[in-house]
């Protein structure tokens, strides 16, 4: 993407999360069996009474093979990786340090957007000019689900997928040269695989009900790019810029290298392919009326793409897929040069076998190979390296993990899936993988920007506050589905195919979540390094299920999916856009930072980009970071991450809790139990209340004993709302809910249920103004499919400017099975004219 695109805009900072209340494995555990049963953290107010959710998924019975803590480094908030992602451990230090960070990168990624539309994976830390709400690029979106998909709590890919298909990032955009002038939505702007991507991250986790309730969108996704087809070539078209790469061999062959070379290229072609074998497969698990036929009909559209592909991509002389020229070209003439995006048709098994011969490029040095590659061109092309180190943005020769990802999950698919052939072997599968490991370096820490020099060792594309931690492109899916060989399958199997190097002694990979179960491989060569058995040894939640002396493939049974449901959790304090409420404000700020990055929905670690709130300079003994929430609101689960950065600004030695009460003073908030007692460089201090509290305002004052800065890089509130009630504040169609100064004004409230629940709404209004209910509310029983209509008379204060938003928030209280409480709310925003 073009760098002149690229200014940052403003950076962030939450993740959910917190100290586990009983961690789910303990720091340093030798080889062993994890006993099943163990929790993850459930937290309990006085008498018992469940008060808060675990803080993370539970991992459940699993194995304890390898040393956690020590493989994860000093990293903050380590119970998070503990809970969430498989652990390996490798003979080859270089992809087992870059594997470890490259989790540390998601982590970073997950930005929390707020309670309407909840998670996504950011490509930048910060959003930049051409990106949808809230920061989301849909040009890697589908490696984020790739990568994200081995994660064990799936809410975060619920929301980002939910994001792109049904929230902000399917809406409207411009249809402007800057924003691709081609499409009028978001999901649309770059080429995308979505469908693919969810079948894929479905046959991980095991949740197909999840993915085939998203078919209606994923059908509307698909057609959406029926402008961009071509019915008499067969095929559809794009702009290489909107392939999410600005200059190429392709675009430099027309008359503008940036926005130029319209054609027809292996890669929407084979998205679109890959997105339509999907939705057929999804079709036939759904199994309504009909499917069948409609599930034949998308297997029928791939295959036309696949026939037409052949005769017009496939260049039979240099057996290569190329990009053919829309535009001034009646003969469909393919251009000369081989660039790397010819091996897409593997990555969804779209080529034929006897094809293979295109791979012969990864090794003829005058292909693809390069110590720091694979290149984006063949060297061979005149266009090799042509300006690429002039300037961002050029693909004609620059090592681009968004395409090194692709080209391996290709080659692992030849490796496993197709028949064997003599063109590229798993040394070929090693050697790549190994030298992309090898560009996330910098300045010998590990590190991962734009796009890697392919013959030195140095990142070409690369800014300060800008390249950080830049996730458009997998690494720990090519890990684990490519060289552990964990191959998901949508029934009830798994199969098990390493591409590790034969001469390996050993390798494992510890509790992958896996269609709700815990599968760790074991590779001990003479059965001395683990101490468990010579061979390949595969355990299932914490018990043995098979061992063999080799690593030939194997397809295992696992059982049927088991499915586990999470809490739906919502941070009250989170305001990602860093307008209007909830508004951060401190006693002191330090200039390049910013209370207001306290509460942006990131969690970032890291001196550059800044993302947090620090006193650092400050001429004051002490400071306090304060947040107007705007409108009352219930407070019971508070979340602070600590800035530390080893130097001026470092955790606190304690810190106080204060909220806003009746006429503006502060008081000290009551009933805190704080996990952990006193804060500790890199945790996550949980403050649980024995009792929810409801104010406009919080304060913290954190302090160092002998003086010293202090930074917050998250403050987070969270509550768990009831997944039965959708619950909404009417409003007109641009979103705010009307008022007269001095005057009652009905606003309507309203409370679906989709199970019989019994309800109790309130209408929360900012200082100064009053809700009173029309007719008198009490706890009402709301049957399922049914909706309860509340009105209410809104007075805003006579003094209230026009054109001010203030939030006006529906708060409702229900109750689930035996003692669960929930409090389900939504904030509009009211505004008079």
């Amino acid at each position: 993407m073009d760098l002149d695109r690229r200014r940052i805009l403003h950076s962030g900072a939450a993740v959910l999360g917190s100290v586990a209340l009983g961690a789910s494995l303990p720091a340093g555990a030798a080889a062993g069996v994890r006993e099943p049963g163990g929790p993850s953290g459930d937290a309990h107010a006085a008498g018992g009474r469940s008060a808060a959710t675990a803080n993370y998924p539970p991992v459940g019975a699993g194995t304890a093979f390898l040393d956690h803590r020590s493989l994860l480094g000093d990293v903050p908030e380590a119970e998070w990786y503990e809970a969430n992602i498989p652990f390996v451990d490798l003979p080859d230090a270089a992809i087992q340090e870059t594997y470890y960070y490259r989790w540390r990168v998601i982590k970073h990624a997950l930005k929390y957007t707020g309670p309407q539309e909840g998670w996504i994976l950011s490509e930048f830390l910060g959003p930049v000019g051409y990106s949808a709400p809230h920061g989301g690029i849909v040009a890697a979106a589908a490696h984020h689900i790739r990568e994200a998909r081995w994660l064990r709590d799936h809410r975060y890919l619920d929301d980002y997928i939910g994001y792109w298909l049904r929230g902000s990032g399917s809406g409207p955009k411009p249809a402007t040269d800057f924003l691709n002038k081609n499409t009028t939505d978001w999901a649309h702007q770059y080429s995308f695989w979505i469908a693919d991507a969810v079948v894929a991250r479905a046959s991980t986790d095991g949740r197909w009900q999840h993915a085939v309730s998203l078919l209606p969108e994923l059908e509307r996704q698909w057609k959406g790019w029926a402008p961009q087809f071509d019915a008499e070539v067969g095929l559809y078209w794009q702009t290489p810029v909107w392939d999410a790469m600005e200059y190429t061999a392709s675009s430099y062959q027309s008359d503008d290298p940036y926005h130029g070379g319209d054609g027809f290229r292996p890669t929407l072609n084979a998205y679109q392919y890959g997105d339509a074998r999907a939705i057929a497969a999804l079709l036939r698990h759904r199994g309504h009326r009909g499917d069948d036929a409609e599930a034949d009909r998308y297997d029928a559209r791939a295959h036309a793409l696949r026939v037409s592909q052949e005769r017009r991509l496939w260049d039979e002389e240099d057996r290569f897929y190329k990009h053919v020229m829309r535009d001034g070209n009646p003969g469909l003439r393919r251009i000369a040069d081989r660039e790397q995006i010819g091996f897409l048709p593997w990555y969804f098994h779209m080529a034929p076998a006897r094809h293979a011969a295109a791979w012969a490029q990864l090794r003829d040095p005058q292909g693809f190979p390069a110590p720091f590659g694979p290149t984006t061109v063949e060297r061979r092309s005149p266009w090799f390296m042509h300006e690429a180190l002039e300037g961002c943005c050029r693909w004609n020769g620059p090592s681009w993990p968004f395409s090194t990802s692709q080209t391996l999950t290709a080659l692992a698919n030849l490796l496993i899936d197709y028949p064997a052939q003599p063109h590229v072997d798993r040394t070929d599968y090693y050697a790549v993988l190994r030298s992309y490991a090898l560009t996330h370096r910098k300045n010998g820490a590990p590190y991962v920007a734009e796009a890697h020099h392919p013959d030195e060792d140095r990142w070409i594309y690369d800014s300060r506050g800008h390249s950080e931690d830049y996730n458009h492109s997998t690494f720990n899916d090519l890990v684990l589905s490519g060289l552990l060989g964990i191959r998901p399958r949508p029934g009830n199997t798994v199969v098990i195919a390493p591409l590790a190097p034969l001469g390996w002694d050993h390798f494992a990979v510890e509790n992958l979540a896996y269609h709700g179960h815990n599968l760790s491989v074991l590779w001990d060569r003479d059965g001395r390094h683990y101490g468990h058995g010579a061979g390949l040894t595969v355990w299932l939640n914490g018990r043995r299920i098979h061992q063999q002396a080799g690593l030939q493939q194997v397809t295992l049974d696992v059982g049927g999916a088991v499915q586990h449901v999470l809490p739906h959790e919502v941070d009250d304090l989170a305001n990602v856009g860093q307008e209007g409420h909830p508004l951060a404000r401190a006693s002191y700020t330090f200039p390049l930072d910013s209370p207001a990055k306290a509460i942006d929905g990131q969690d970032l670690h890291r001196d550059t980009p800044s993302s947090r709130w620090t006193n650092y300079g400050s001429p004051n003994d002490s400071d306090w970071l304060a947040v107007d929430f705007g409108v009352p609101t219930p407070v019971s689960d508070l979340r602070i991450s600590f800035y530390d950065d080893g130097g001026g600004v470092r955790t606190p030695d304690s810190f106080e809790l204060h909220y806003l009460g009746e006429g503006g003073s502060w008081h000290p908030v009551p009933g805190q139990r704080r996990v952990p007692a006193t804060p500790r460089r890199g945790a996550l201090n949980r403050i649980l209340l024995d009792r929810s509290l409801t104010t406009t305002a919080l304060r913290l004052t954190a302090v160092r004993t002998a003086g010293g800065a202090v930074g917050v890089s998250a403050w987070q509130s969270w509550r768990t709302q009831d997944p039965r009630l959708d619950v909404a504040i009417e409003t007109p169609p641009d979103g705010l809910v009307p008022v007269e100064p001095g005057e009652a004004v009905e606003v309507t409230t309203t409370v679906g249920a989709h199970a019989t629940t019994v309800v109790s709404p309130e209408l929360l209004v900012p200082e100064g103004w009053e809700a009173v209910p029309r007719h008198t509310v009490r706890p009402t029983s709301v049957k399922a499919g049914r909706t309860l209509r509340t009105r209410w008379l809104v007075t805003a204060p006579a003094g209230l400017p026009p054109r001010l938003p203030q939030p006006l928030r529906l708060l409702v209280r229900s109750r689930g099975k035996g003692a669960e409480h929930f409090v389900t709310s939504v904030v509009n925003q009211a505004q008079a004219g």
